[in-house]
């Protein structure tokens, strides 16, 4: 028999937070953000876990989660064949089961130390807990060029109109109650960019409102998104994450996965 590793009786728990990482080659900022990210976790006052979901790589980002040590905090990897990182968070989030469960980008952009205060709203009784740079306490170092901050501009004005109040909703932190989290995923027609967008006017829908916390967020370079290649589809996806609520409304939902049949937004 092999000999016990460091946090096996821990990593053994059944986690109360799982953390999901959506993936498209990114094998030179995974390994980083993955040892950030579990380092933080195994510091927590409860089992945790990490689930990466690799979506369509073609470098050895699989190759790395599968290899990953073992430790306090398990990695595992799940595939997602549909393109898009809304696809692959929907995945993710469905293969959870903690009570607890969120999503952050592989680079770590955003601080997280911000996991303490999102917990200790959801233990509180909070259901869903967001990173927002346009927060009055968020420290931002954004190093975006001009186009692409006017485009982040129209971007928010148009998401406005679907989750009336939220500052940010494209940080790349938020966190859930897991059942609501599942229940909504399960709910998720958007794959690309906006989907986001989709998934927080889906809680809100549901009775559960957003909340807004205070992040230090830094712009790291590498980013899959082109304002050139996306702004085009990511306004196509908001129209139709606007008519896909407005049906919403009217008749039952259907919980089978169904892309479009010209997804757009994928990295």
């Amino acid at each position: 028999m092999p000999p016990s590793q460091p946090g096996d009786e821990r990593a053994s728990r059944t986690p109360l937070l799982e953390v999901v990482v959506p993936a498209r080659n990114e094998e030179q900022r995974l390994p980083g953000g993955l040892l950030e990210l579990c380092a933080k976790l195994a510091r927590m006052p409860f089992p945790t876990a990490v689930i990466v979901v690799d979506n369509n790589s073609t470098d050895r980002t699989a190759e790395i989660v599968k290899n990953w040590p073992r430790g306090a905090v398990p990695v595992r990897l799940l595939q997602c064949a549909i393109p898009g990182k809304g696809a692959a968070v929907r995945a993710g989030l469905l293969g959870t089961t903690a009570p607890f469960v969120g999503f952050c980008d592989a680079d770590m952009a955003t601080d997280l130390d911000a996991i303490d205060a999102a917990c200790g709203l959801l233990l509180s009784g909070e259901r869903v807990v967001i990173g927002s740079r346009g927060h009055a306490g968020s420290h931002v170092e954004n190093r975006h060029s001009k186009i692409r901050e006017l485009g982040a501009f129209g971007f928010r004005a148009l998401a406005g109109v679907l989750v009336p109040g939220v500052s940010d909703t494209q940080c790349g932190f938020k966190f859930f109650d897991g059942v609501l989290a599942r229940e909504t995923a399960a709910l998720l027609r958007t794959p690309g960019f906006a989907f986001d967008v989709e998934l927080l006017a889906r809680c809100v829908e549901r009775g559960s409102p957003v909340r807004e916390i205070a992040v230090r967020w830094h712009d790291k370079p590498g980013s899959s998104f082109s304002p050139a290649r996306h702004t085009f589809g990511i306004v196509l996806e908001l129209g139709r994450i606007w008519l896909r609520l407005r049906a919403h409304s009217r008749t039952p939902a259907r919980p089978a996965w169904e892309p479009p049949l010209d997804p757009v937004g994928s990295p």
